[in-house]
């Protein structure tokens, strides 16, 4: 399936393409009937390669460490400079230049400084948010093994944790913070198991009643599974290991933190001492890649649109405001006589 861009050259009350608009009626009856110059007439563009970009970007990183990271990646190669928010920028900012400075991986601010910029001149911002409706795993995620499954315990996130997170595949991934056993210093890696270890299961309708409680209780009706364990059936619980017994010895994080997790994360990141990981915060995400939808692929089909896709759009926009259009022409802000800035 094909959709027309506008050009450039068009007059602005034409960029607006969207089906049923004057705009793009007014366009395709002028594309038709070559009543628009050459280079003014819309191009069709390929649905499928132009939304893939973005249709990655959400698959690739379903947590809010993980996009933050990868806009940052972009930027910085796109030419844009990585400010430290410790340090002082007032000898790092110069006018035309291209800036951006992340806090705690999960937030970041992209901006351009003008070319012709004056102090008193304004700015351009869009500000959205990069993190979406999900549910976190809990600091002390250790539930215990109930009829031989091993419960996760999960906390919702902006409103999520609802009905719609029933019976799917769910991976974990986030942040983990890390001792250097060589330098001593605390070190922030990103992890990402993205296949389905978890899911929250419902009954089938059939079982009655408790299949169609209208109001479930989050904290004991609500909570994913991720694993098998019949040490309930014997009646041991958690507590009957040893502190000496338990990852990374007493006291440590992981000492608190479900075994097998922590297992799998170390895995993940190459991680032989379990008593380095000094903390994490992991989210809960939905593993169902994002795609094209419809009969003519007309919708896009993805978690987490809210707000990455608002965030995916400023960043890209921002990115071909001063990206040159050929390779001996210089880059420009998007308003040389004030500055723009996204804030994700």
């Amino acid at each position: 399936m094909t959709r027309y861009r506008q050009s450039p050259q068009l007059p602005m009350w034409l960029q607006d393409s969207r089906p049923g608009t004057r705009t793009a009626d007014y366009a395709a009856s002028e594309f038709e009937s070559g009543g628009l110059e050459e280079e003014q007439r819309p191009t069709k563009v390929d649905v499928e390669s132009y939304t893939q970009p973005f249709l990655s970007f959400i698959t690739q990183n379903p947590t809010v460490f993980h996009a933050v990271d990868a806009i940052a990646n972009r930027l910085q190669s796109n030419g844009f400079v990585k400010l430290s928010p410790r340090e002082a920028w007032a000898d790092k900012i110069t006018k035309g230049g291209k800036y951006f400075v992340e806090r705690n991986g999960s937030s970041i601010i992209a901006f351009v400084v003008g070319s012709d910029y004056k102090p008193g001149n304004g700015a351009a911002v869009i500000a959205t948010h990069v993190d979406a409706l999900t549910t976190k795993v809990k600091p002390i995620p250790t539930k215990p093994t109930r009829a031989g499954y091993v419960q996760l315990g999960i906390a919702p996130y902006a409103g999520a944790l609802n009905k719609t997170w029933w019976d799917r595949d769910l991976g974990i991934g986030g942040k983990v913070l890390v001792k250097n056993s060589k330098t001593g210093k605390i070190e922030s890696k990103l992890v990402k198991l993205d296949w389905p270890i978890a899911r929250i299961p419902t009954l089938a309708p059939h079982f009655g009643a408790p299949a169609s409680d209208p109001n479930p209780n989050p904290e004991t009706q609500m909570v994913p599974i991720i694993g098998l364990d019949n040490s309930d059936l014997a009646g041991k619980t958690t507590e009957d290991i040893p502190a000496t017994s338990r990852l990374g010895g007493v006291g440590a994080f992981t000492s608190t933190q479900p075994e097998r997790l922590v297992k799998a994360i170390a895995g993940e990141l190459n991680i032989s001492d379990y008593s380095s990981i000094i903390n994490w915060e992991l989210e809960v995400f939905d593993t169902q890649p994002a795609q094209l939808g419809g009969l003519n692929k007309e919708f896009i089909f993805a978690p987490r649109i809210d707000d990455k896709l608002c965030s995916y759009a400023a960043i890209e926009a921002l990115i071909a405001s001063t990206s040159p259009t050929t390779s001996d022409q210089p880059h420009d802000s998007p308003s040389p006589n004030s500055n723009t800035i996204i804030k994700l």
